[in-house]
């Protein structure tokens, strides 16, 4: 993987920590979120004019996955509803990469190397040290822990997609902006619908925040389209989940969270899957 790459999607994984915070953290979640599809659904249409049409062969991958991110983002949103930051987001964030690999390997016949493969490996184990740092999941967080577990699936089956359909588009840029109307408008419109009101017209003191997460959440994402046209999936979905990482120094510093040994321990099997995947 070159340096580019890895950088890229390293800086997607600080951007999608810091709005899956912004979701977590703000007092109105379901507000939030619309913000966030509202934001992702005017940048997106901005850019229509000069991104183009993605080819033929990519719709069918667009479509499936924009469908796909419209689930994701409702069992995101129940999700951090159950559960504590600390723990539901590195359960869902690990799930993806370990699935995403699974599903490369033997449906798409994309090839690891044996160092990509251990740094996979121990990316995920890093995630699930960081989900389990506050103990065992008691019995009164199962809910909370198989919402995650669905989350990181959907991340994983819309990973997969979006790597077919990106690299069939013609254009990493062209796909993602399509990507973003197409799930947004949808989203917000089931969003609405549930909170039984339009977030967008009543008064919250925390509305730019959630736009703030929609800018972010874009650029995020769209640098992970463009990586996924340049490196495996597998890997570069292990790389980006390292967002995990930058969700503990979050949970720490924002929620105040304690930084204990579990996740000195998740950091430094992260760096070391890192360092794995880039080797030669």
């Amino acid at each position: 993987m070159t340096p580019a790459v890895t950088v890229a999607v390293l800086g997607s994984a600080g951007l999608h920590a810091a709005w899956n915070a912004l979701a977590h953290g703000l007092k109105d979640r379901l507000g939030t979120m619309v913000m966030i599809q509202v934001a992702s659904l005017a940048i997106g249409l901005s850019c229509l004019p000069f991104v183009g049409v993605p080819a033929a062969g990519a719709w069918p991958w667009l479509l499936g996955s924009a469908a796909l991110h419209m689930v994701y983002n409702l069992l995101l949103l129940e999700t951090y509803r159950l559960g504590d930051f600390g723990q539901v987001y590195p359960i869902a964030r690990g799930t993806s990469p370990w699935v995403t690999a699974l599903i490369g390997v033997t449906l798409l016949h994309e090839y690891l190397t044996l160092t990509q493969t251990v740094g996979v490996v121990v990316i995920s184990v890093g995630m699930l040290v960081l989900a389990l740092a506050g103990g065992i999941p008691r019995r009164s967080e199962a809910t909370a822990v198989l919402a995650a577990l669905a989350t990181g699936c959907a991340i994983a089956l819309y990973t997969v997609l979006d790597g077919v359909g990106a690299r069939s588009s013609g254009s990493a840029m062209s796909y993602a902006a399509w990507l973003f109307v197409l799930e947004s408008a949808p989203t917000i419109l089931v969003l609405r619908l549930r909170a039984r009101r339009d977030p967008t017209t009543t008064p919250n003191p925390q509305r730019a925040w959630g736009l703030l997460g929609g800018a972010m959440s874009l650029a995020a994402y769209t640098l992970v389209i463009w990586a996924q046209t340049r490196g495996t999936l597998a890997t570069i979905a292990a790389l980006r989940e390292t967002s995990v990482v930058f969700g503990a120094i979050i949970g720490t510093l924002i929620f105040h969270e304690t930084y204990g040994r579990h996740r000195i321990a998740a950091t430094i099997l992260v760096l070391t899957g890192i360092t794995a995947i880039n080797l030669p």
